[in-house]
């Protein structure tokens, strides 16, 4: 398979947030008067847009000041990514050894990429091209995000190669006609990530950074089966 670029999600793929997020989300719903658990808010919200995830507060949680809550929010999660934010492990070095143009993807506003991505040494090896669906119409799970991507670098959807590790991502990225790899975080509690992201479409599923750069030299190396 030829690629000619490599479309990344953020959260749970380059950085190890989720955990952050899941963990002082839980707390600012609980504040509010919502009865969940970190776990929960880790299932339910994970790779979700900000939008999808007021809806999910409004709707399923019964939170009435949304406003309040974000913000109490983001006085915590912004100074834990300062505290605390790292990036997955291996996948800098992975990062800075692949030839291919590259870019990010993500259902995270671009506030919140300049305030987690944007603290590392990482963020280089994308920037400019770090896309938010804040750009796009529609978030992930449509496909606007990833064919803004591929229309940005001049390139065509059947060349591109999305590395997620929600469902959405890889729902999206077989929307938008791209090859996909789901991404498993080996530190990840939930079970059955990897059955969830094939049968979301991943062509192929990799635990880990050595599993995914394992993953892209065997797309290169023979055809496979486009979402």
């Amino acid at each position: 398979m030829q690629i000619d670029l490599l479309i990344f999600d953020c959260d749970g793929v380059l950085i190890n947030s989720e955990p952050i997020a899941s963990r002082t989300l839980a707390k600012a719903l609980r504040d509010a008067g919502a009865m969940i658990t970190t776990e929960e808010v880790l299932v339910r919200f994970t790779g979700n847009s900000a939008g999808n995830i007021r809806r999910i507060c409004t709707e399923e949680l019964g939170i009435g000041d949304l406003d309040a809550v974000f913000e109490a929010w983001h006085l915590d999660i912004y100074p834990e990514f300062v505290r605390s934010l790292e990036p997955m492990p291996g996948i800098e070095r992975l990062v800075r050894s692949l030839p291919h143009r590259k870019c990010v993807a993500s259902n995270s506003s671009t506030e919140r990429l300049s305030k987690s991505l944007g603290l590392l040494d990482l963020w280089h090896a994308f920037a400019p091209s770090v896309f938010s669906a804040d750009v796009v119409a529609r978030p992930k799970p449509a496909p606007d995000l990833f064919h803004f991507c591929a229309e940005t670098f001049a390139v065509e959807p059947g060349n591109c190669v999305v590395i997620d590790d929600s469902a959405h991502g890889i729902v999206g990225a077989k929307a938008a006609g791209m090859a996909a790899i789901g991404f498993v975080d080996p530190a990840d509690p939930r079970p059955g990530r990897a059955q969830i992201l094939a049968e979301a479409g991943a062509g192929l599923v990799a635990t880990g950074a050595e599993e995914l750069e394992m993953a892209l030299a065997s797309l290169e190396s023979r055809q496979v089966v486009r979402a």
